[in-house]
């Protein structure tokens, strides 16, 4: 496939056009795509998106504390060849057989292109991304054991996500096309409920955003609500049978916003400032 493909978002994932033109510059440079932002501004939904409007297969390599580089080229199963010794297995000499290839070998293995997912690449140790430079600069790499080379068929569209829990080494960001994404403001956040829920009714609506925004805006919060968080809001509105006037005076279901007991504290007594009464704060807290 020609680098030229042109991302433009898919009917289910609403993108900005600063964020849409990062897609593709990165696409045409053959560069890796950093997307950082706060958890729930979809980071990791935009490779799923990418991968749905190029006709893509997404694989996806969540990253983890203990993740090493080379988790993600390949894994020498030196264990299940003693054991396969052992018990007297044939062609144990054929180390082959014993090579599996991680996510990014996967990738790079792929007869067609694929958009490569590398998920919260800031959770692993602060080598993780210089050991990544190479193979992603060359695509390719080697494997000793074997004494054969992986070389990428198609050069597979990386998005790599950071919630910026740690700084990235300079010579990595050096390599790669970056894009933060801001926090939706209230009229994208409206498009992008409509989209999920496209039968809502505007005054439901009108008022479930204007809540979100003042909780959001809650001096103190450790974790404020985010967008997905949003939308399972809605959703519980909607089942419950909410009525825009009891938004308007309580935030019901306060439990699918906020997952921290002191920011949960902390509403509940700045919702007690703006006037709400006891008996609504206390059936906030539950389904």
């Amino acid at each position: 496939m020609a680098d030229h493909v042109s991302y433009q978002g898919t009917d289910d994932y609403i993108v900005s056009n600063d964020l849409r033109n990062s897609v593709n510059i990165s696409v045409a440079l053959k560069r890796p795509l950093l997307i950082k932002g706060e958890p729930g501004t979809g980071k990791t939904v935009l490779a799923e998106s990418i991968a749905r409007s190029l006709g893509l297969r997404l694989i996806i390599w969540n990253i983890k504390s203990t993740t090493k580089a080379q988790d993600g080229l390949y894994v020498y199963d030196t264990v299940q060849r003693l054991y396969d010794s052992q018990f007297g297995e044939q062609n144990v000499s054929d180390i082959k057989r014993y090579i599996k290839l991680g996510k990014l070998g996967e990738a790079f293995e792929s007869t067609e292109r694929v958009v490569l997912l590398i998920d919260e690449i800031d959770k692993a140790d602060l080598e993780f991304p210089n050991d990544l430079l190479w193979e992603l600069d060359v695509m390719n790499f080697y494997i000793p054991e074997t004494g054969e080379t992986i070389t990428a068929r198609n050069r597979p569209i990386v998005i790599i996500t950071s919630n910026a829990e740690k700084e990235l080494p300079d010579a990595f960001l050096r390599r790669c096309i970056f894009h933060y994404i801001d926090f939706p403001d209230q009229a994208m956040m409206e498009e992008i409920v409509q989209v999920h829920f496209p039968d809502l009714k505007d005054k439901l609506l009108a008022e479930a955003l204007k809540s979100f925004y003042w909780l959001r805006g809650v001096n103190g919060l450790q974790k404020k609500p985010s967008t997905s968080e949003l939308l399972d809001w809605v959703q519980a509105l909607t089942i419950g049978g909410i009525t825009p006037d009891k938004i308007s005076k309580e935030i019901p279901f306060l439990g699918a916003l906020l997952k921290k007991n002191q920011d949960f504290d902390l509403a509940l007594r700045q919702l007690h400032m703006r006037g709400t009464d006891n008996s609504s704060r206390t059936t906030s807290r539950g389904w």
